[in-house]
C-alpha cells in the first residue's frame, strides 16, 4: 500500500509538473533547440507577469509603462529627475516618456518643474497624490510578486544570474 500510494503520488506529480511546461502551454511538442526554447519561455513568461501586473495596475487606470515612471521618479527622490533621466531608466525602451509624463500629470500624478540651472531641462516630481497613489500600487504588485514565491532564493539568484547572462547588450 505504501508502495501504492508513493508510486500514486510520484505520477500525480509529474502530471503537474508536465502540465506546467511551456510545451503545454503552447501546445508545441518541440523546439528547433534548447535556446530557441528558453527564449520562448521568457517571452511567455513575460506576457504571463504583464497581464497579471496590468491586470492590478489597471484598478488605478495605470499603465505598466507609467507605473515604470512613477518607480523612477520615486527611486531618485528627493534628486529631480529629467526626462530623459526617466527615458534611460525605462524598462521599455520603446515608450514616449513625454506622453507618459503628461498623461501622469494630467492625473496629478507627477508636475513638471524647469530646472532653476538649465533652462533647456524639465524636472519631474511626483505630486502627494502621486506619492499616495504608487504606495497602493507598490502593494497591489507586491501582491503578485507574493503569489509567485514558490522558488527558493538560491534558486531567484540562479535565475537573475542566467537572465542578466543572457542579455547580450
Amino acid at each position: 500500500m505504501t508502495f501504492f500510494r508513493f508510486s500514486f503520488l510520484f505520477f500525480v506529480t509529474e502530471i503537474l509538473n508536465n502540465l506546467m511546461t511551456i510545451e503545454t502551454r503552447i501546445k508545441q511538442k518541440k523546439f528547433k533547440n534548447n535556446a530557441e526554447k528558453a527564449i520562448v519561455n521568457i517571452a511567455y513568461t513575460q506576457s504571463y507577469f504583464s497581464l497579471k501586473i496590468n491586470t492590478v495596475l489597471k484598478t488605478y487606470n495605470i499603465s505598466s509603462q507609467q507605473f515604470n515612471v512613477l518607480r523612477i521618479i520615486k527611486g531618485q527622490h528627493p534628486r529631480p529627475v529629467s526626462i530623459g533621466g526617466i527615458t534611460s531608466r525605462m524598462i521599455d525602451k520603446m515608450s514616449n516618456t513625454s506622453r507618459l509624463i503628461s498623461r501622469l500629470e494630467k492625473k496629478d500624478l507627477v508636475q513638471r518643474v524647469n530646472n532653476p540651472f538649465d533652462g533647456r531641462q524639465i524636472n519631474v516630481f511626483l505630486t502627494l497624490r502621486g506619492t499616495r497613489i504608487l504606495k497602493k500600487l507598490n502593494a497591489l504588485v507586491d501582491s503578485v510578486v507574493n503569489d509567485h514565491s514558490h522558488l527558493s532564493e538560491e534558486e531567484l539568484i540562479e535565475l537573475n544570474r542566467l537572465l542578466d547572462k543572457i542579455r547580450i547588450e
